[in-house]
């Protein structure tokens, strides 16, 4: 969906693989009853801002040393890390409880000491546990001096209590349902209603508290647990959609708050995908069709970016009917797939060349002649991800769907997602029909409560950051967002490319975010950004 982010933060460049790097970064969801094919009609409740303290009791974290990285990556000697008990349900304080998982780094000096700053990086579905010592790297002291940094696996991901639907399929870009090569959405039905019965028949009932809201609720159970009056947060993609609910349901628990590549709250989460990533995947892909048009001599993928941009969909369409084995891998490589990696190296700016490099090995790939250059790419580019010990396979696959299928009831019309799919690959045609196209989502039963309602107005207290060209929250969102919170929030967009805009080669951007972070000024109207320098 707007699919992922991991924060662009917590990995390399070259760490960005397939599988981590396409985590959904528009999309999110708050709470879900069974998810079966046939679950029963169940009406929502409404969504509150329970009192914490009073409905969860009295809360503590015992901190102490974290869970090893994926891969074996070194962590922050000053990193520490503790559990939070939660309920299941908020509105059953007393029942079921699962685990949150909590880290702190404590950055902030005696007499310059504000808070804390809660953060989050995105998917939906991406642990944040790493989060405060990628963030402390790029932060300046000013910020650091003022703020420790609390990072957090969400409710059922990665170490708090992590959910599993069994999924033979265990990538998040898996559930992207691209249809076939002649437009037919017979297979995506299918494996939408075997999804959702696979997550009702597995993890059931359960699995319907995991939403945005609780998760919200979650984050004030981790403010009262720090001994905080308020929280300061900065949440990016699908956590700028926590952070507006978390804002909507205890405003008087919000301090400073910043959004960095940013959801509309108005169209959660249906509307947001079909009626944005097309255009936002149409105003992203010139950016990396000039970087292979300017190397046309070596790539040869064309001159300019309308003939890149006819080679790639020329390229799309030949995978779609003719899938080309990959050397080395399980898998092969369709249209499906070379879509997904386009739109997950196109998140960030770096890793444009990268992408070119991709689509000439895609290519040669395709017409049998590849080389030993291209066989190395193609083998950086699907290597897979380390596993993380004690999490299950699909774990954020079952998490995005829980996420995005319960915070708003789909549409569950069969012949409307094929229609609407036909007229999407018509005006789309980079992302052919998938963003209309039928997801589990339709087999979902109702939201066991009504989708959050964003709050306008109240404490002047948040920062929006958005860039023009983000393929995966397009610039539609943000202004949907600041409309949405009204004179509560500022707006700063920037001329730029790619899901990143702190740190991403603007000194306006980062100025007006420190310049917030360390004073609470926010600019008194929208600023718009054309300072970037590519780094």
């Amino acid at each position: 969906m707007a699919t992922t982010r991991s924060s662009a933060r917590q990995v390399s460049p070259r760490g960005r693989r397939l599988a981590a790097a396409l985590l959904v970064s528009t999309l999110g969801g708050t709470t879900l009853a069974a998810c079966s094919a046939d679950a029963k009609d169940s009406q929502p409740a409404k969504v509150s801002g329970q009192n914490v303290s009073e409905t969860a009791g009295e809360v503590e974290i015992t901190w102490g040393t974290c869970p090893a990285p994926a891969g074996g990556q070194p962590r922050d000697p000053h990193l520490a890390c503790g559990t939070l008990e939660v309920p299941l349900d908020y509105r059953d304080p007393d029942g079921t409880k699962i685990d949150l998982a909590v880290s702190r780094l404590s950055t902030a000096q005696p007499g310059k000491r504000r808070g804390v700053l809660l953060l989050n990086p995105g998917g939906p579905a991406v642990g944040g546990l790493g989060m405060p010592e990628t963030m402390a790297s790029t932060l300046p002291k000013s910020v650091l001096d003022r703020y420790d940094l609390i990072g957090f696996d969400p409710r059922g991901v990665a170490h708090s209590t992590p959910q599993s639907c069994g999924l033979q399929d265990p990538s998040v870009p898996g559930l992207f349902p691209y249809p076939a090569a002649d437009g037919s959405i017979t297979k995506n039905v299918a494996r939408a209603k075997a999804a959702a019965k696979q997550c009702a028949d597995t993890v059931g009932e359960d699995l319907r508290h995991y939403s945005t809201a609780n998760t919200a609720r979650d984050m004030d159970s981790i403010r009262q647990a720090l001994g905080e009056k308020k929280i300061s947060y900065w949440g990016q993609s699908y956590g700028t959609y926590l952070g507006a609910v978390y804002r909507s349901l205890f405003q008087d628990r919000t301090d400073r708050m910043v959004l960095e590549g940013n959801v509309d709250p108005t169209k959660v989460w249906a509307n947001q995908v079909a009626g944005t990533w097309g255009k936002g995947m149409a105003d992203r892909f010139p950016d990396a069709a000039r970087v292979a048009a300017a190397q046309a001599g070596t790539l040869k993928l064309g001159t300019d970016v309308a003939e890149v941009t006819d080679t790639y969909l020329a390229l799309a369409d030949r995978l779609d009917r003719t899938p080309a084995e990959i050397p080395g891998a399980s898998v092969s490589l369709d249209g499906a797939l070379l879509r997904n990696m386009t739109y997950a190296l196109l998140l960030h700016n770096d890793t444009l060349p990268m992408l070119t490099k991709f689509w000439k090995a895609a290519d040669n790939l395709s017409r049998g002649t590849t080389t030993a250059a291209d066989i190395a790419v193609l083998t950086e580019a699907f290597a897979a991800p380390p596993a993380s010990p004690g999490i299950p396979a699909d774990n954020q696959a079952t998490m995005f769907m829980a996420l995005t299928c319960g915070d708003a009831e789909w549409p569950h019309d069969v012949d409307g997602y094929a229609a609407r799919t036909t007229a999407d690959r018509e005006k789309w045609p980079l992302t052919a029909g998938m963003p209309a196209n039928i997801w589990a989502c339709a087999y979902w039963d109702k939201p066991a409560e009504a989708t959050a309602k964003i709050v306008k107005g109240g404490p002047r207290n948040t920062l929006i950051l958005q860039n023009r060209r983000d393929n995966a929250t397009p610039w539609e969102g943000a202004v949907g967002l600041h409309k949405s919170l009204g004179d509560g929030s500022a707006f700063v967009g920037v001329d730029n490319g790619g899901h990143s805009v702190y740190g991403a080669g603007s000194d306006c951007a980062d100025k007006a975010t420190v310049g917030f972070l360390t004073t609470g000024h926010l600019p008194d109207k929208d600023v718009h950004c054309t300072d970037v320098t590519q780094k």
